[in-house]
């Protein structure tokens, strides 16, 4: 008989904003440790060569796509240096990396504290608009890439020079560089510019063999795949600590970050800021981003395969908790906004609720016995944590000091 974790969610009463909770309903949740077979996984040996093998094959048949393997003989520029940016207090460093046939792939942009006496942990994200709108540091480089026709500061969906620093409220650099970590981001558009366009552009135009097929190479995957190509320049550079990579996302960025961290196990903690729906928050929930919503809204961002689910998640083999829990035993910290009803907040909590008994595998402390906390008062373990703040749809210098305190506390 199949062995279904059956969730009894009711309203969280007295929690103003979270109003679009559905109350007293169950659904079926899939179990995580629960084999193809109807057995159960008791042991990390069983989880890491079977279980977890086996899951991550399903999510990338059936809603990420699969993604080419990691290229060889990458080059990286290091094309600016400066040991006294930001008056003195950091070491800017910004690098071109190439494919090995010099096919431009992505510009790195980098800040390390500089008083740094060993390796620096990076927080490393994508970023919406272009390095350049993280900061009004004027030397940065100014992308050359597609913008949207909303970004600030562009003009006819390119960036001007008043487009800098339009980002720099949710890239709090100097904040982040007094809390002894580097900060390190790329243009999401560099990979893949967001907008549909059958995968002819970004790096899908060089894997055209992974297209026209139900488990293609999509967005998400693509955006994913680009974090990992920074690892693999972090891992070489003497003034980072590669072993201590903090990869962070906000909204669709937070989704691909996720997906990153449960590609790439370099990664020692992800950060999850407001994904919603295709990110922390449960589809079988079917509230804000419903798997429908996102696939006709952004129709590049997943697998053709994930369209299958369309206002159909109860046929969904799996849920975001089992993404999620394919990050075990890593860090891991998921955040919501209390107005922010399109991502379901109380779907991202029970998303990563729900990974605890994977966690528990490996002997550490997850949320199970927590319930979903008041506002503006973070949870966590030695592991995980979680928060829900004042607000709306945005990544800000509150939720910016959660992410720092619990990685100083945990990355070791």
């Amino acid at each position: 008989m199949s062995k279904l974790l059956l969730l009894f969610v009711a309203l969280f009463f007295g929690i103003q904003g979270i109003a679009q909770q559905k109350p007293l309903i169950d659904y079926p949740l899939p179990d995580p440790l629960e084999t193809p077979k109807g057995d159960r996984i008791t042991s990390v040996k069983e989880w890491e060569d079977e279980q977890r093998p086996w899951l991550l094959s399903q999510l990338e048949k059936l809603m990420y796509g699969y993604s080419p393997e990691a290229p060889k003989n990458l080059k990286f520029v290091v094309f600016e240096q400066d040991s006294m940016a930001l008056d003195g207090t950091a070491v800017r460093k910004q690098v071109a990396i190439y494919l090995e046939n010099d096919q431009h792939l992505l510009d790195l942009l980098i800040y390390l504290p500089r008083e740094s006496k060993k390796p620096a942990p990076v927080f490393l994200g994508l970023n919406f608009e272009g390095n350049h709108t993280i900061h009004n540091d004027p030397a940065i480089r100014l992308s050359a890439e597609w913008v949207w026709i909303g970004a600030a500061g562009s003009l006819k969906n390119h960036p001007t020079e008043h487009s800098r620093g339009t980002q720099s409220s949710r890239w709090p650099v100097e904040l982040i560089l007094a809390n002894g970590f580097g900060v390190a981001t790329v243009y999401a558009g560099d990979l893949d510019p967001d907008y549909h366009d059958d995968f002819k552009n970004g790096i899908h135009r060089l894997y055209p063999e992974l297209q026209g097929r139900g488990d293609n190479f999509s967005t998400m995957g693509a955006w994913a795949w680009g974090l990992s190509r920074c690892m693999d320049y972090f891992v070489t550079d003497p003034g980072i600590d590669a072993e201590q990579i903090a990869v962070i996302g906000f909204s669709r960025m937070g989704k691909a970050a996720i997906w990153a961290g449960v590609k790439d196990k370099r990664f020692a903690m992800v950060v999850s800021n407001e994904s919603g729906g295709g990110g922390a928050a449960l589809s079988k929930r079917m509230v804000g981003e419903t798997i429908a919503k996102l696939n006709n809204g952004n129709p590049h961002w997943f697998c053709e395969n994930f369209k299958r689910f369309n206002e159909n998640e109860i046929a969904l083999p799996f849920d975001q908790h089992t993404v999620l829990s394919l990050i075990a035993p890593r860090l891991i910290y998921v955040a919501s906004a209390e107005e922010d009803l399109g991502a379901d907040p109380l779907g991202e909590f029970l998303g990563l609720k729900y990974t605890s008994d994977v966690f528990a595998l490996y002997g550490k402390e997850g949320l199970l016995d927590q319930e979903f906390p008041k506002i503006n008062q973070p949870i966590t373990t030695g592991v995980m944590g979680y928060h829900i703040r004042f607000g709306n749809h945005d990544i800000t210098e509150f939720d910016w000091q959660q992410y720092l305190n619990f990685a100083r506390e945990n990355l070791k």
